[in-house]
C-alpha cells in the first residue's frame, strides 16, 4: 500500500518545514507584497523536492551496498526525530511569532529567486533535514514505494510554501499570534515523536 508511505513522507515534511525561520519569513513577505510569488514558491518547493529525492536515492544506494546499515540509520533517524520533537514541544511553551517586513525596494524576479536560493541553500539545516533525515527514513521504505515517500514529503513543501505565499494576506495576522505558533509547535512535536516511535518499532521488529 502506497498511501501510508505517502502520509509518512507528508507528515515528516510538514514537521520539518513548519517553523519560524528566514526562508518562511521571506516567502511570507513576497506574498504580502504580491511580488513574484509563484516563482519564489516554485523555487523553494522544487529545491526541497530535489534535495529529498537525492537524499532518499543516495541513502538507498548506501543501504544496497551495506544492508546492515539499515538499523543504524533507523536508530539515528529516531534520535533526530525525538530531538526535533522535544525541541518543538519546548517551543510550544514559549511565546513567539512570525512577522514579515513589508518595506524595501521592489525586487526583480531574478533578485527574488536569488534571495530565495540564499535562504534555501545557505542554511546548513536544510541539508540535515532533507538529505540526511528525510533521506535516511525514505530509503528504508520498500524499493517500489520510495518515490511515494518523496512525493509525500515534496507535497508538504508545495502545500506549505503555497499557503505562505498565496495565502499571505490572510495568514499574516494569524502567524503574528503567539498562540498559533504554540499550537503548530505542539502538533509538530507530537508528529515527530510519533514518527520516531514508528522507526523504533521498525528496528525492534526487524531485529
Amino acid at each position: 500500500m502506497f498511501f501510508p508511505v505517502f502520509v509518512q513522507g507528508l507528515a515528516l515534511g510538514l514537521g520539518l518545514i513548519v517553523a519560524i525561520g528566514a526562508q518562511n519569513a521571506f516567502v511570507l513577505r513576497q506574498g504580502l507584497r504580491q511580488e513574484h510569488v509563484g516563482s519564489v514558491v516554485a523555487f523553494c518547493a522544487m529545491t526541497d523536492a530535489v534535495l529529498i529525492a537525492a537524499g532518499v536515492m543516495g541513502m538507498a544506494q548506501a543501504l544496497a551496498e551495506s544492508p546492515g546499515l539499515a538499523p543504524a540509520l533507523a536508530l539515528a533517524g529516531a534520535t533526530f526525530l525525538t530531538v526535533y520533537g522535544v525541541q518543538a514541544l519546548r517551543r510550544a511553551r514559549l511565546s513567539h511569532q512570525l512577522q514579515a517586513a513589508q518595506g524595501g525596494a521592489r525586487l526583480s524576479r531574478a533578485a527574488a529567486v536569488a534571495q530565495a536560493a540564499a535562504f534555501s541553500l545557505l542554511n546548513p539545516h536544510v541539508y540535515l533535514d532533507t538529505v540526511l533525515l528525510a533521506g535516511s527514513i525514505g530509503a528504508q521504505q520498500p524499493a517500489d514505494l520510495r518515490w511515494w515517500f518523496v512525493l509525500g514529503a515534496s507535497t508538504a513543501s508545495i502545500l506549505w510554501f503555497g499557503l505562505l505565499g498565496f495565502g499571505a494576506r490572510w495568514l499574516a495576522p494569524w502567524f503574528a499570534r503567539q498562540r498559533a505558533w504554540q499550537v503548530l509547535d505542539g502538533l509538530t512535536g507530537l508528529t515527530m515523536c510519533t514518527l520516531a516511535a514508528l522507526l523504533l518499532r521498525q528496528v525492534i521488529n526487524g531485529s
